[in-house]
Formats: structure tokens, sequence, C-alpha cells
């Protein structure tokens, strides 16, 4: 999208503009393509201030797109407000925190006032209590100033809370597109259910079919489940069900539909939550509880899974 990279075929358009296209033989370098960037690693200017680092992409401009002194000077000192830098315009890029870096380099991918900005990996150089800063802060800016952006990351937690739509990528290609919940809650592929967040996956085969309603077997029991995917009966699926879908009670419910008895191999306290791994069958699941719900190892246990917070994928992915 940049231009950075020559694509082999198709096209790039961002809003009425077509950037790249192999059909009609159209290549707009990056240069032209009046778009903002932040990169990873920030690439602030260290023999520049604040003020001129944000100013330099204007002072480079062609003559004739270039701004008077005055209408630069404004310029700049809005996107420096924007990313509440304006009290430091004076102070050297190499006497900033990590933080303000960052949003150093906001504020210079801003003052062009792009149609379009690209995030790639910005948080990824912050520690992590100002990392979960930054999303919101963000967010806010984005939302602030109407803007579009193509943010890239690997954080999943950064992709969730930032956006209003996702797109998995896996090999170079496009595996799911969808909204943040629904990536989540119902993802098309082992992989996607795996890269968002994390996941038990339990292999079955689809023993009945009731509309919506799946009977799933599986070596240590049924489950049922509802989707809104085809299956036929008799179909090799995945049934994905999240730690904090799972439900652990020390009481002996017995054996059935949706309900396993098991056994607590391990535990580890996460502050808000406890993480449970728990031997049932052929198999461990991991159970997500909130603080208030700690089993010690070795007890007996139910694990129980909602039907409607189970999710149906294909096999063999």
């Amino acid at each position: 999208v940049a231009g950075l990279e020559m694509p082999d075929q198709g096209e790039i358009r961002v809003g009425d503009r077509t950037f790249f296209s192999s059909r009609e033989k159209t290549r707009v370098p990056a240069s032209d393509r009046g778009l903002g960037m932040v990169f990873q690693s920030y690439a602030i200017w260290p023999h520049m201030n604040v003020f001129k680092n944000v100013a330099f992409p204007l002072e480079v401009l062609p003559r004739k797109r270039r701004p008077d002194g005055r209408t630069l000077r404004g310029r700049v000192e809005r996107a420096l407000a924007v990313v509440k830098l304006d009290h430091l315009a004076g102070r050297q890029a190499t006497d900033l925190s990590g933080g303000q870096q960052q949003r150093l380099a906001l504020a210079r991918a801003l003052v062009m006032e792009p149609p379009l900005l690209l995030l790639d990996e910005p948080l990824s150089n912050l520690d992590a209590k100002l990392r979960e800063e930054m999303v919101f802060e963000l967010k806010r800016l984005q939302r602030d100033l109407g803007l579009t952006a193509v943010y890239v990351t690997h954080d999943q937690v950064e992709a969730l809370a930032m956006s209003n739509r996702i797109a998995v990528m896996r090999d170079g290609k496009i595996e799911q597109v969808g909204r943040p919940r629904e990536i989540y809650e119902a993802p098309n592929s082992r992989f996607v259910a795996d890269f968002i967040g994390t996941s038990n996956f339990i292999d079955g085969v689809v023993e009945a079919r009731d509309g919506s309603t799946y009977v799933v077997q599986t070596p240590d029991g049924s489950l049922h489940v509802s989707s809104d995917f085809d299956f036929p009966v008799g179909a090799d699926v995945i049934v994905s069900a999240r730690p904090e879908h799972v439900a652990v009670t020390t009481a002996s419910n017995g054996a059935g539909p949706n309900s396993w008895q098991g056994r607590v191999e391990a535990r580890a306290f996460l502050g808000e939550s406890v993480d449970h791994v728990i031997s049932v069958g052929s198999r461990e699941i991991r159970a997500r509880c909130n603080s208030s719900i700690s089993i010690a190892p070795p007890t007996a246990v139910t694990v129980a899974f909602r039907e409607e917070a189970l999710t149906l994928i294909p096999a063999g992915d």
C-alpha cells in the first residue's frame, strides 16, 4: 500500500485513486501517494529537534506543493498538539522517552494530512503498561480525526482492541475478514481460532443435526454445538472452546453432553483470573476462571461447555 514493494499483480486503490494496477500498468511511486506511515522503529531523526522532525516531510515537498512558512508552522503545531507534544517542540528527539518518540512519529505522519494512515507494529518497542495506554490513545486519535488506518500487528489484543475490522493473514493470504467479535467468537478455521487468542481444540465427527444444533462425537464424549455453518452427518470437524467459556466445578455431576469428568493437573494465578490445566480422558483442557476460583491439583472436577459458546470448524486446516 505504501509503495515500498512492487506487487506481482492486482490493484491497490485508496478512495478514488488507483496506486497500482497490473492490468492498467499503473504504479504511483511512494512519494506521490500522500500516505502517512509510522514505522516499527519510529525512524526519528536524531540530529533534529521535535519541531524539525515533524516539519521535514513538508519541507521536502516539491515547490508547488510546499506550504509557506506560516502555514507550515501552523500544521506542525497542530500535529504536535494532537499527540500532546506541543510543549516539547524545541526538545531534541533523542531526549524523548519511548512513548514520546512513538507519538512524535505519529505526528510526523499526520502533518501530511493523509487520506490513509499506515502503522507497522508501532507499539512493539514499548513496555507492556505504556503499550496498553497507547492502544487507547491511538484509538481516540483515529476516531477524533476521522482517519482510516491500516494497522499491522502480531499482538492479538491490540488487533481486537483497536480495530473496526480485522484481516487475519496466513502465508501472505487473507484467511478471514470480520469485526473483532466475529473473528474471536466465530473463526472460520483452526488457524484463525488459534492465532486470535487461546483455544481448546477437540476433534470429532458430526453424529446428528437438528437445525443449527449439532451433536459431535469425540473420543471423550459427545458435545452439543450451535453453528450457522453447514456440516453433513459424518463430517470430520473440530470443536473450539475458549478457556474462559469452560466452566469448572468440584461437584461431581456425572458425565453427559457438554459435561465431562476430569482432574486438575496445574493452575496459574494471572491476577484477574486463574488458569487451570485439566486432564479429561485422552486430552488436557485449559479453563480460565475468575480469581475467586482456584482449584488445587489433583482435585477431581466437572468440566462443562456452554453449547452457544463452542465453535464448530472444518477439520484438516
